[in-house]
């Protein structure tokens, strides 16, 4: 395993709840090198960070790591639920998807 990669699996295993299913995998093209990292569903959105500042971050960290070594490094995630949206709000008593909010009632308030 490269030093790259190793470096990657190490911050993100800090960052995570389950480090044992995070999977890192390495791969060199045209564009450079490729570090692709897998983690538990419910771990991506640590990695990711708010507003995804803390994938922003290890980017950056690469891009300096790159540098040293005259080469460009490149970060992914790979969220096993990418694209699939959630489930709709429920009640909590009848488990029916909750009413959508009457417009005349939004138009009545006044700021």
């Amino acid at each position: 395993m490269e030093f790259d990669q190793q470096f990657v699996e190490f911050i993100v295993k800090a960052l995570v709840n389950k480090p044992d299913e995070v999977k890192t995998e390495r791969k060199i093209d045209d564009q450079g090198i490729l570090i692709t990292v897998t983690t538990a569903t419910e771990d991506t959105g640590y990695v990711i960070g708010k507003a995804g500042k803390t994938a922003i971050a290890i980017r950056t960290l690469l891009a300096t790591l790159g540098a040293k070594s005259n080469s460009r490094i490149s970060f992914r995630i790979d969220a096993p639920d990418n694209g699939k949206r959630r489930a709709p709000v429920t009640d909590s008593a009848d488990q029916q998807p909750a009413p959508a909010m009457d417009q005349g009632a939004v138009e009545s308030l006044t700021f």
